[in-house]
């Protein structure tokens, strides 16, 4: 409870909290201007009078004055009047209508509202932009309509009539000097719930009011500082009134209904609370940003409280671009102000990781682009139950190749092997090679649970990070891929080839192999350098593969061999996490070797598939109407490879009948030797172990081609993760490099003017730079890292000359 003192009068002020409206059913009549005693003065209050008639009836008039027969303290006159309204409303006295029907009629009004013309001196209240209304003094008219006037701030400003929202009354020659102490002792008087009195007096009658009268009313008095004390309180006022009429700056406002305030006020409260709640979320965002790195709170910590939860939702979908409601969005950005940002989606994912619920190297593109990375139960479940019984339709047909030596060769982190190669030389001179390839389908069946689900994911996912198999992965790894030393399933494409590289014969059957060797690219290439006599099923293999490749060119292949690169990154979750980096020659022997024989793989099942009308996913390519031998003077390997590309036509597919490929130089080819990473492979394996069987293919060539729509469309969304994550991956180990070191890049086109593009020789990146005079293509330059950020797929390269 408080008193202020206001030019001679004085407000009440109620500190209690106002009750609820449906609580409120009082009368308070006219205020009138009460006196009462205090050690021989008088102070006058803008109090209800029939609050104190009614409460002390030993009460009686003396002129214009009341005069109180019995002494009271300032204190107990306050509580007296607080008791008193309190009563009121608690005996239900109000009986103001839900429906408000204002008596004012359009006359009336319009006498209130009147005629204001603006002069010099005038102290006028106007909106310098959207966020901020300044008072200033009225100067001199600028033109025909605007004004000149001295602010607040002592800036002189030119504003149009419109931006004027209130003009005080009862002002002339005001000193812009003194706004300032204006507005500070306008502000120290204002009270919200004067108004709520107000309302109740207003709404029993039935009236309106100017702020002229309501200032009259609350204060008794309206001399200007009350007035625009008035202005002030209906400016801000969102509950108890609201504008009738206006003209210009001067407003005439009426009370709201009942209902219409009891709903206003439930809002307000509602709003209050929430944003209770937002400033204890923002307390503890706050906390866990300035907690150090491995102390934060764990990602599942955030998901325990549902109200938490759902804003730090909000705030992940904001920093992705999917906020699914605008809810979310609203509920982001009001995080992101409270917490003093900028309303970006970059400055949520800054926030997210500064909390750790992101890590530093968060993939955003996984999260957008909604690659699934975990399995239902159910699919877990149904995998486990496929490895203890394991089912094989072509048992009895198999047959036993196991005491061939079986290379797979394959990347040193690869946890999925589904292709090994095995060759003998025949007593004519020609060479036999075996070309075994994992068959899943010995253990799952089109239509499966665990079928479908793979079908939905169309491609194992290969991250720097991690590897997300379209299999379960204790199905994939254990039950479906070829392990070193153990019998596994396989189906088998045995070729003997011409001396000139060419197919004399092929067989397609379901064998049972043991692999004898698993090694990498580099070790295989080892081996070949050292021509081991042992190993010479391995030479035999090399040999084969270029025969093919001779043979192939002779078709009219093309030879787009470059540099390729792989990132395996350790503790990805660290701030700083380990990177290894492996840029790879696809023209290395072993490399070509593996190429060259699934290749081949795919060229036998396209022919089975012609020869015996099977409907399955051939591949091609047209031929470019450019003549590859433009391309000559440049030199051979990334620079020629590169220019050739950039002339390819668009890959195009058949599911009836083998379409030439160009640019293998094949009549027809059918992917077939990844039937654990790729499911258009595993649909070419369903196909051809139906045929084997004797049975009738599953699918029609129409049903291929629907389900390949929309394999495809979800293989080309996880290429384009895959290619994200490694450039990002990139440029972060470039980030890392000494400011120093230079790396030899290769000159592969020109852009525009002297701006090159390049390849990065030692981490196999494409990127851009300027280069000096004389630079041609296929020559070899010296760039430095200028900027590396990954986060922003930005990568700025400086030619170093000199070196």
């Amino acid at each position: 409870m408080a008193v202020r003192a206001m030019n001679g009068s004085a407000i009440l002020r109620c500190c209690t909290a106002s009750p609820p409206i449906a609580a409120i059913r009082c009368c308070v009549h006219q205020y009138k201007a009460v006196h009462f005693h205090r050690g021989g003065q008088s102070t006058k209050l803008g109090f209800p009078l029939s609050i104190l008639q009614r409460r002390y009836n030993k009460v009686s008039n003396v002129g214009d004055r009341i005069v109180a027969i019995r002494k009271y303290s300032v204190q107990s006159l306050v509580d007296m009047v607080v008791e008193e309204l309190e009563s009121l409303r608690k005996r239900g006295r109000v009986r103001a209508s839900n429906k408000l029907e204002l008596k004012s009629n359009e006359e009336i009004l319009e006498n209130k509202l009147g005629k204001q013309v603006l002069q010099k001196g005038f102290l006028l209240e106007f909106k310098k932009d959207p966020e901020r209304v300044l008072l200033a003094v009225a100067q001199k008219p600028d033109g025909k309509k605007n004004w000149m006037v001295s602010d607040q701030n002592g800036a002189m400003t030119s504003i149009k009539p419109q931006q004027i929202t209130f003009i005080v009354p009862g002002v002339e020659n005001f000193d812009h000097t003194e706004i300032s102490d204006f507005v500070q002792r306008a502000q120290s008087n204002l009270d919200a719930t004067l108004l709520e009195f107000a309302w109740i007096e207003l709404l029993e009658k039935n009236k309106s009011v100017t702020v002229e009268e309501l200032a009259e009313m609350i204060f008794g008095s309206a001399e200007p500082l009350e007035s625009y004390c008035a202005h002030l309180l209906l400016s801000k006022d969102d509950i108890y009134f609201t504008v009738l009429e206006s003209k210009g700056s001067f407003s005439v406002y009426g009370p709201r209904p009942v209902v219409q305030v009891e709903e206003l006020l439930r809002r307000k409260q509602a709003k209050e609370a929430a944003e209770k709640e937002l400033q204890e979320f923002v307390k503890l965002l706050k906390y866990a940003r300035e907690m150090p790195p491995h102390s934060k709170p764990k990602n599942s910590s955030w998901r325990t409280d549902e109200k938490i939860w759902n804003r730090i939702e909000s705030l992940e979908a904001y920093a992705i671009d999917d906020c699914r409601t605008d809810n979310q969005k609203k509920t982001a950005a009001m995080i992101l102000k409270a917490m003093g940002l900028a309303k970006t989606a970059s400055a949520a994912v800054d926030l997210l990781i500064d909390i750790g619920y992101f890590p530093v190297h968060v993939n955003l593109d996984l999260l957008k682009l909604n690659i699934r990375t975990d399995y239902p139960e159910e699919i877990l479940a149904a995998a486990e139950s496929v490895l203890l019984e394991c089912p094989d339709l072509d048992k009895v047909d198999r047959i036993d190749l196991t005491h061939l030596k079986v290379y797979a060769i394959d990347v040193d982190e690869a946890d999925e092997l589904d292709d090994a190669l095995s060759a003998t030389r025949l007593q004519d001179g020609r060479i036999k090679v075996w070309i075994h390839v994992a068959d899943p389908t010995s253990l799952i069946q089109p239509g499966s649970m665990i079928d479908k689900e793979a079908m939905k994911r169309a491609t194992s996912v290969f991250l720097p990070t991690a590897t997300h198999p379209m299999f379960p992965e204790k199905l994939a790894m254990e039950g479906m891929s070829l392990k070193q030393g153990k019998p596994c399933n396989a189906v088998t494409v045995s070729v003997v080839l011409h001396s000139d590289g060419s197919i004399a014969e092929y067989l397609v059957e379901n064998s049972i192999i043991k692999p004898t060797y698993m090694l990498t690219y580099e070790s295989a290439s080892e081996l070949l350098h050292l021509n081991l006599e042992e190993e010479v099923e391995l030479r035999l293999l090399s040999e084969a593969a270029m025969l093919r490749l001779q043979w192939r060119r002779g078709q009219g292949a093309i030879d787009t061999s470059t540099i390729e690169t792989r990132i395996k990154v350790t503790n990805p979750d660290d701030p700083v996490p380990l990177i290894k980096l492996y840029v790879e020659n696809q023209a290395d022997p072993a490399m070509r070797l593996v190429t060259e024989m699934m290749i081949l793989c795919g060229e036998v099942i396209a022919t089975l598939g012609s020869c015996n009308n099977i409907h399955l996913p051939y591949r091609g390519q047209p031929q470019s109407n450019i003549d590859i031998s433009a391309f000559s003077h440049l030199p051979e390997g990334p620079v020629r490879s590169s220019a050739i590309v950039k002339t390819m036509r668009a890959a195009e597919m058949d599911f009836r009948k083998p379409i030439r490929h160009g640019v293998l130089g094949l009549p027809g080819y059918v992917q077939f030797t990844s039937p654990i990473r790729r499911y258009m492979d595993l649909l070419a394996h369903y196909q051809v172990k139906a045929f084997l069987r004797g049975d009738s293919p599953p699918f029609s060539a129409g049903q291929l081609e629907g389900m390949a729509s929309m394999i495809n469309m979800n293989t080309r969304v996880v290429r384009k993760l895959c290619n994200s994550s490694l450039r990002y991956w990139i440029i972060e180990y470039l980030r890392r490099q000494p400011k120093e070191r230079s790396f030899s890049a290769l000159v592969l086109r020109f852009i525009k003017d002297r701006v090159v593009a390049i390849l990065l020789m030692e981490v196999g990146l494409q990127a851009s730079v300027w280069v000096s005079v004389g630079v041609q293509v296929g020559d070899e330059v010296k760039v430095r890292v200028e900027e590396a950020l990954p986060r922003d797929d930005v990568l700025t390269l400086k030619e170093v000359q000199g070196i």
